[in-house]
């Protein structure tokens, strides 16, 4: 079955493909003829990737996945949240800049209980199917790390003993992550089928 994802992350298209094991033929926007930024205007990440999935359906005809992710930490009362791809450069997705905001806003503060947040939309013979994981852990004081994306070298996750997403290898990462567990339910629905 070929899935068109709503992402042009190569590292998300990596981690998907991992995750769903060659069972389906994923393939990238791009691959599918849809290479302009996808909107993302919602005000939730559920709303963020339901309007990518839809925009992917709309423009291709062809079943289809998007995800949303929002870092969500708890001394920063749920922040960066849906703002997490632009948190620290409003104008364009910047990693590095993302960490540095959020290591000075966490300067200080004792609870650095944060967690993902991954919603999927599946489009699927133009019906919409939901799934979302979520990985529970805490914002480290400094980078750790050079493997993952994103947040990964300040993320400790839950039960890691304290290594950071980026230290842990590709199959660790996904066995627990919360892309790893939305594309799980995921995947389990369409073998399902």
């Amino acid at each position: 079955m070929k899935l068109v994802f709503a992402s042009g992350n190569p590292g998300k298209i990596r981690e998907a493909n991992e995750i769903l094991c060659g069972r389906f033929d994923v393939v990238a926007a791009a691959e599918a003829g849809v290479t302009e930024d996808i909107p993302e205007t919602g005000a939730t990440i559920e709303e963020n990737s339901l309007q990518k999935a839809l925009y992917l359906y709309e423009h291709t005809g062809l079943d289809c996945f998007a995800d949303d992710t929002g870092l969500e930490v708890e001394a920063l009362n749920g922040a960066p949240g849906v703002h997490t791809a632009r948190y620290g450069n409003p104008s364009g997705k910047d990693f590095n800049a993302n960490i540095d905001r959020l290591l000075r806003e966490m300067e200080g503060i004792e609870n650095h209980r944060a967690r993902f947040h991954t919603c999927v939309t599946l489009i699927l013979g133009g019906e919409r199917h939901f799934f979302e994981g979520i990985m529970e852990g805490q914002i480290a004081t400094e980078r750790h790390g050079n493997g993952g994306f994103g947040y990964d070298p300040v993320f400790l996750p839950d039960g890691c003993d304290g290594l950071s997403a980026a230290e842990l290898t590709p199959e660790a990462k996904n066995a627990i992550s919360h892309r790893g567990k939305a594309l799980r339910a995921l995947a389990a629905y369409l073998l399902a089928l």
